[in-house]
């Protein structure tokens, strides 16, 4: 008998977005139904009237957990109100309760936009954070990742002047120690190979250029290779993730901050690439872009990046079972 395929939960994202978009045509892609069972939580009449307007087919009543939280003309492509970023928070927590009781095997998220979040009061820095919150989670981190390379990051959505005191040793030691748990737990790599990043430029260059990566980011990679964990920094970003990808020295490269791995990132995965929250009692990946206002409901949204992160979450619930 074949095994069964996993449950991924799809939530819709800001339904002023390309998220209802893409969530129907993730129902629709036979890569997505080779390797899942998709449903979506959303609002069933809002999917169907975009659906027929773009000319998509139309979901089934048993491919939607409808929340009834918008009619169909109560949200408008490209212009969030407070009812559709309260539904957008909704499809949020409810997936994630689904998730903890084991009615989804993963869940993927649609994009979110904090702007219009903003107007349901919601006060999070962005979607981890808060899925961290509703799991109960105190140690996590954020990977984005593609083919040939995947980066986690020591700080997500912070100031760059606040980078020389938020990267402490402890939160990068963190950072490595989730990252080898995930990549064995989830990847099946026996004994991950793990970059680490400088703050500074050439990693500080022995002081020169800031003592970060001396006093905070060098410790935390020895305490790590103690702990038996085959990390290696700090090391410079200008050359690391050539190493990275080129070279095939590593499995994951840890960051100090957004940018620094998301340049990267985009460069070579922009409409690929996956966002996955490592940490979690339940598992989550999501695209890695955002809501694009200015091309909501227009039928030109490119799916890959949602159909990437379910296939992403289908190879980890897999592995998981």
């Amino acid at each position: 008998m074949k095994p069964t395929k996993p449950k991924i939960a799809i939530t819709m994202g800001d339904p002023a977005g390309v998220g209802p978009e893409l969530a129907l045509k993730a129902l629709a892609s036979r890569r997505v139904r080779n390797v899942a069972r998709p449903f979506v939580i959303g609002d069933l009449p809002l999917l169907r009237s975009i659906a027929q307007l773009l000319g998509l087919r139309g979901p089934k009543d048993n491919e939607v957990v409808s929340l009834s939280a918008l009619k169909a003309g109560e949200a408008r492509a490209g212009r969030p109100t407070k009812k559709s970023a309260a539904a957008m928070i909704s499809y949020i927590e409810k997936a994630a309760a689904m998730a903890m009781e084991g009615e989804a095997d993963a869940i993927v998220t649609g994009p979110i936009n904090k702007e219009a979040a903003l107007l349901a009061g919601f006060t999070m820095p962005g979607h981890t954070e808060f899925l961290a919150r509703l799991t109960k989670t105190k140690d996590f981190a954020m990977m984005l990742g593609g083919s040939s390379l995947k980066v986690v990051l020591v700080t997500i959505h912070e100031p760059i002047k606040k980078l020389p005191r938020l990267v402490t040793e402890e939160r990068v030691l963190k950072t490595i120690k989730i990252t080898d748990n995930a990549f064995k737990k989830n990847y099946g790599i026996k004994k991950p190979r793990i970059a680490v990043c400088g703050l500074n430029p050439h990693a500080g260059e022995a002081g020169k250029f800031g003592t970060e990566d001396i006093d905070s980011v060098g410790p935390a990679v020895k305490k790590a290779r103690r702990a038996g964990i085959d990390a290696a920094g700090p090391l410079p970003s200008d050359t690391v993730f050539y190493r990275a990808v080129k070279k095939k020295d590593f499995d994951a490269v840890v960051c100090m901050y957004h940018d620094q791995g998301l340049i990267p990132l985009k460069l070579l995965h922009f409409e690929d690439g996956v966002n996955t929250t490592l940490g979690l009692p339940i598992i989550r990946t999501s695209v890695d872009h955002g809501t694009a206002y200015d091309i909501a409901w227009k039928g030109i949204a490119s799916p890959k990046s949602m159909i990437a992160a379910i296939e992403a979450a289908a190879e980890t619930a897999n592995k998981k079972r």
